[in-house]
């Protein structure tokens, strides 16, 4: 069936190639091969409408060899014709070569300019525009076309507010808004500046809305985040204006349900298209494929993706992420290797889908797997894979990857340059971090966070506060990452009162409601200042079910002050929520050991080989000259073990000269070695 549709297809494109070179030569037989204007005009229309490219040269060159001269709609349709098939420079030539152009020969440069996303030469072409309007008697005026095409290009290369409101006014002044194209334009204009509410003060305003007019403030809302809100008008839209939906529509309010989590609302809108016979192009099936892989639904939405007819690398990519979000490593990695040549956006997913399920060690490999394939990684690839160097402290790799970011002009990505600056932090080489941060033109909350998570990493509370106070004076807002950030600084520096302060301003100043991962760093707060009733109490009183995370911070304090008692009521709740984590039954055995009651802590060990919980044996890494080594705790293996030990030994005996002491003793540590043999 397939193959006899593209056959038709095939056979009416050569029937119209055939017509109209038969058109041609029997116009050019009956005026004795002088064509005017008009007819080639005719003629060039209907090559740019089929893509008949070889008909239109053909044609242009019978323009040439004849000595005529285009006129201004001749010209236009030339330009259509160059444009649409892809070849602006002749396009250019040809606008070039007008006389006496009038706006419909501006016309057509532009919108071939806007097509191909040429936006500098869109914004050069309208310079000259202006000039000549200014030193020409009775020049061409730009109308709703030219300033459109202008719109997008400024919004696309230069997308601020001020300018926005400049050109609005511009607009207001000489009478462009009455135009629907120019306000679709300007609506998504401050889109893109993330000026969400005077794109919907402009929307609402607007006279009349067409399709591209709600597909706009749509995706505006979809694009921004304010998936509620684009859920709301997509809701009016279909009960109150009688306009259809297209493709556009759906992708943008699909993947408003696919990032809300809301598959009630993205099924609706998946039957709501199945029944209407919208269009399903494969952005749209692509979308749905998303929708469902990102809400867990992972059987239909790869059932839908095997029924794809064509498969792009977006389709991959959607399905790749979907498993990989749930925690289906192996089934992404299986889809990802059926690709003989997986597209950039594939690797993409698969790479930052390894990390972000702490698949660290298959990282390296796959880099070089997609180098050696010819694909050169981009600023997404660069952001994916720096947090797997920053997680094995590989230092080396990660100023390899600097300098390639360098090289290929990725240094200013905020993606990337966070990810460096939390590298660099981890790494211990906050003065780099610190440049980093300096370097940055464009100083986002991602930019400050990542700073100011280095400080706090390293106890540096002074500077992390400092840092926070220099971003609230910047007019930057703080996220939910950064308070986690600025928390685990006050709880380094056991700085309960401005703890405290910070996080209950949270939701009135800012706006944020506390996770529970802020409330577990308010339990850290507490637990390190010796707060330890306090803390537990403040974890009694929220209005939220607590975490293992939150119980796992109060316990943290507890096995340093000893306190069998209230660590065995926190365990308690730890056995309910995480009855497999071995670390909770280590703690309450050494607590019960360190009191004395040997009967007790025997007990806990029984329960723990009873349960089948295994003792997971730490691993650390260090960065050699010979890459990267990997060690586990209790390991002897290494033939330099006597040289190690020795070391070992020094830097205890540093550590109890500067008056640290550790909260559990080495040969605690070894009581459960034995367990998981």
């Amino acid at each position: 069936m397939k193959i006899a549709v593209a056959a038709a297809v095939t056979r009416t494109t050569q029937q119209q190639k055939v017509q109209i070179t038969n058109a041609f030569a029997t116009l050019y037989h009956q005026f004795n091969g002088l064509l005017d204007c008009r007819v080639c005009g005719h003629l060039l229309q209907q090559c740019t409408n089929h893509r008949l490219t070889r008909q239109g040269k053909q044609i242009h060159a019978h323009i040439v060899l004849n000595s005529v001269n285009p006129d201004n709609f001749l010209a236009s349709k030339l330009l259509s014709f160059y444009s649409k098939t892809g070849n602006l420079v002749e396009a250019r030539k040809v606008f070039d070569q007008i006389p006496h152009k009038n706006i419909f020969s501006w016309n057509a440069m532009f919108i071939a300019y806007s097509l191909h996303e040429q936006h500098n030469e869109t914004l050069n072409l309208f310079s000259s525009l202006v000039k000549v309007h200014i030193d020409e008697y009775a020049p061409p005026k730009p109308d709703n076309f030219s300033i459109t095409c202008v719109l997008k290009a400024l919004s696309t290369l230069f997308p601020d507010s001020k300018i926005a409101k400049v050109i609005h006014g511009f607009g207001l002044r000489h009478g462009y808004l009455c135009d629907i194209f120019v306000v679709n334009a300007l609506v998504t204009f401050y889109a893109k500046c993330g000026d969400l509410g005077f794109a919907r003060r402009l929307f609402d305003s607007a006279s009349e809305k067409d399709i591209v007019s709600w597909n706009s403030m749509i995706a505006a809302y979809s694009h921004g985040g304010l998936y509620g809100e684009c859920l709301d008008l997509y809701r009016e839209m279909v009960g109150s204006t009688g306009l259809i939906p297209d493709g556009l529509t759906m992708v943008s309010v699909l993947q408003a349900c696919a990032q809300s989590n809301n598959l009630a609302f993205g099924s609706k809108v998946h039957r709501y298209i199945i029944e209407n016979n919208i269009k399903v192009d494969p952005a749209v099936c692509n979308t749905i494929i998303g929708l469902y892989a990102k809400c867990g639904n992972l059987d239909y939405a790869r059932e839908l993706f095997d029924e794809m007819e064509i498969r792009d690398d977006v389709s991959y990519s959607s399905m790749i992420s979907g498993y990989m979000n749930h925690g289906f490593v192996d089934k992404a990695m299986e889809l990802f290797h059926k690709l003989q040549v997986p597209a950039l956006s594939t690797w993409n997913a698969a790479l930052s889908g390894l990390v972000q399920n702490n698949f660290h060690d298959g990282i390296p490999e796959l880099l070089r797997e997609m180098q050696a394939k010819g694909c050169r990684p981009n600023s997404v690839t660069l952001s994916s894979v720096l947090p797997t160097f920053s997680h094995f402290s590989h230092l080396k790799a990660g100023q390899q990857i600097h300098c390639y970011a360098i090289r290929n002009n990725y240094g200013g990505n905020i993606y990337v340059a966070s990810a460096l600056i939390d590298l660099y932090g981890k790494t211990g080489f906050l003065h780099a971090a610190h440049w980093l941060f300096k370097e940055c033109r464009t100083k986002s909350v991602i930019i400050w966070t990542s700073i100011i998570s280095s400080y706090a990493a390293h106890g540096d509370a002074d500077a992390a506060l400092t840092l926070f106070t220099d971003m609230l004076t910047c007019g930057v807002k703080p996220d939910p990452v950064t308070f986690t950030a600025v928390l685990s600084a006050c709880a380094h520096a056991g700085l309960v009162d401005t703890a405290y302060k910070i996080f209950e301003a949270m939701f009135p100043v800012y706006g944020i409601i506390p996770s529970l991962e802020h409330y577990a760093c308010i339990v850290g707060v507490l637990s390190r200042a010796g707060k330890l009733y306090e803390a537990k109490n403040f974890i009694l009183k929220m209005s939220v079910e607590p975490s293992a995370k939150v119980w796992g911070a109060l316990l943290n304090g507890v096995s340093v002050s000893g306190d069998v008692e209230l660590g065995k009521f926190v365990c308690d709740r730890l056995f309910e929520i995480e009855p497999n984590n071995s670390w909770n039954y280590i703690i309450l055995a050494n607590l019960y050991s360190r009191a004395g009651r040997w009967d007790e802590a025997e007990r806990v060990r029984d329960k723990m080989r009873n349960m089948g919980v295994k003792k997971i044996s730490g691993c650390s890494w260090i960065e050699t000259s010979g890459g990267l080594l990997s060690f586990i705790a209790g390991d002897v293996s290494s033939r330099k073990i006597e040289d190690i030990d020795e070391v070992l030994e020094l830097l205890v005996q540093m550590m109890r000269e500067e008056g640290y002491v550790a909260t559990i003793e080495m040969d605690e540590e070894s009581v459960f070695c034995t367990e998981s043999a």
